[in-house]
């Protein structure tokens, strides 16, 4: 495997931020909460079906308690569209009934009590981390673990080796946007199926086209 050199990295997230000097979440989301169910809710599925299900959802049942006031039958007919969503509807309302069980119906600031939570791993903690409090994780999901070991910027075939060797290759100072940038790339540009690779900005750095 192949890895760009700590000058190329640079450069290469210099290039993102030069591009989408503030990226977001594709998710639609206004606190803590609603954005954690739609981490959840997306395993497995696109964003862009996450937000049209929530959308309708967070209408009528955007707290723990409303949710929780839902039930699981109730749950099912707002995301129904999206993948697995027997198994997600009984994870968001096991998670409601715990964080206000032991959380004051407020969702924990710390990797570690997020990942007791029914149906959070570490990269649904670790999105939560970043997105609400700009905190400097590195979410691997599918995407990431396709991308990087492709260009370059890190080795490793298991999210959690792809995401340690992000954090120990990323200059400090671009990790709050860097898992933005690569999920995008991998989304839009350097796609699974028939990668843009004429049209990518990396082109001339990328270890997969060397």
């Amino acid at each position: 495997m192949q890895l760009l050199s700590e000058e190329q990295i640079v450069d290469v997230m210099e290039r993102f931020k030069a591009r989408n000097p503030d990226p977001k979440s594709e998710l639609v989301w206004k606190d803590p909460y609603t954005l954690l169910v739609s981490v959840v809710l997306s395993a497995q599925a696109t964003d862009k079906s996450v937000n049209l299900a929530t959308e309708k959802l967070y209408a009528v049942a955007d707290t723990p308690q409303k949710i929780l006031a839902l039930g699981v039958d109730g749950l099912i007919p707002y995301i129904k569209s999206i993948g697995l969503y027997r198994t997600k509807a009984e994870h968001v309302i096991a998670l409601s009934r715990k964080l206000l069980d032991e959380f004051g119906g407020t969702v924990p600031h710390d990797r570690d009590a997020l990942m007791t939570l029914p149906g959070v791993g570490r990269k649904t903690a670790n999105v939560v981390l970043n997105v609400v409090w700009d905190e400097p994780t590195m979410p691997v999901d599918t995407h990431l673990l396709r991308i990087c070991p492709k260009i370059g910027l890190a080795e490793g075939t298991t999210p959690a080796q792809v995401e340690q060797s992000l954090l120990a290759r990323i200059p400090p100072q671009y990790l709050n946007h860097a898992h933005h940038w690569l999920i995008l790339h991998g989304r839009y540009v350097c796609t699974a199926r028939n990668p843009r690779c004429a049209d990518c900005f990396l082109q001339d750095v990328c270890k997969h086209n060397a």
